[in-house]
């Protein structure tokens, strides 16, 4: 996939309509999903979510099921962007063919119904945001990796490469479509960071097999913000790579993340230790080297508010527990 299209000049500011904005999101009850919607909603936008079913406290979901698709299309005739966000946790246990089936099938037949039922309406929406990851890269090494760099290979990659095709498929019924590849995003609210705090925070942590592969990460914060500016510029479409301009290496982020919490960083896990507890997923999510940068939101004159990671931590950390 070729990067996305950036016009020359800045995108750092919205348009004047964008409070107007109704925009509906799958995946709205996970942690990028509900901060996305808190920060679009302060704004001023109309947001719906798109899940399985009703609440007392979400009563107007659209509802709809990832194989088949949206259980009432027509209500999508009233949205003006569709960020999709869902998908199966990749780190929610030790991979086996089942979940990486359900890793699979959820991300690639879920955008392939919701895509589908864009196409079952007259009136739809100008704009798809689709998750990916950089998953798609593979594991590369130092090689620095924008979006127009090719995919790499193995279940990660071929996942994106497919997950990405299915929402292309909408630029056929004149959507708009930006795959926003996400990178290790760090929150104190769940996720990577949520994993690591209780080892570090009792001196148990320490680099990870070599410690010299690159781990491309995103604060929650940036990554809300950087969803948002992919909504409001229609200019961009294609590959957006969500990431810090600042990857770093996994000893790089374990001195980092010892010193943002005064701990000693001196237990390093073998990477044979970690095949061994985690299997297959080592491999794809601690051990591989991704380095990537976000090309196209630095050209586009998106601005980072951590752009570096002791910034970022210190940043989320204080968050606190939602």
């Amino acid at each position: 996939m070729t990067a996305a299209a950036v016009p020359t000049g800045s995108l750092s500011s919205p348009p004047s309509d964008a409070a107007s904005h109704k925009i509906a999101i799958t995946g709205i009850t996970g942690m990028v999903g509900q901060a996305l919607a808190e920060r679009l909603r302060s704004r001023g936008s109309s947001v719906l979510g798109i899940s399985r079913s009703a609440s007392k406290k979400h009563p107007d979901n659209i509802l709809w099921n990832s194989e088949s698709g949206i259980t009432e299309p027509g209500r999508l005739e009233s949205i003006d962007t569709v960020v999709h966000l869902a998908g199966e946790n990749i780190a929610g246990g030790r991979w086996n063919e089942q979940l990486k089936q359900r890793i699979h099938d959820s991300r690639v037949h879920g955008t392939r119904s919701l895509v589908k039922s864009l196409g079952a309406i007259s009136k739809r929406p100008a704009t798809l945001i689709c998750a990916s990851a950089i998953g798609y890269y593979g594991d590369r090494g130092d090689h620095v990796l924008d979006e127009n760099a090719a995919a790499g290979s193995g279940f990660l990659a071929d996942t994106c490469r497919e997950w990405e095709a299915e929402a292309l498929a909408a630029e056929k019924l004149g959507v708009r479509v930006v795959c926003v590849r996400i990178g290790v995003v760090l929150s104190r609210n769940g996720g990577a960071l949520t994993r690591m705090l209780l080892p570090f925070q009792l001196g148990l942590g320490g680099i990870v097999g070599p410690g010299t592969q690159y781990w491309s990460w995103i604060g929650l914060n940036d990554l809300v913000r950087i969803i948002e500016f992919c909504v409001d510029h229609s200019e961009l479409s294609g590959a957006v790579n969500a990431v810090s301009p600042e990857p770093s290496t996994n000893r790089e982020f374990t001195r980092t993340l010892g010193s943002v919490l005064s701990r000693p960083t001196l237990f390093p896990l073998p990477a044979f230790m970690a095949r061994l507890v985690l299997g297959e997923m080592a491999q794809d999510l601690l051990l591989a080297s991704t380095r990537v940068i976000p090309a196209t939101l630095l050209r586009s004159g998106f601005q980072f508010e951590q752009p570096s990671l002791k910034e970022c931590l210190t940043y989320e950390l204080a968050q606190g527990k939602s």
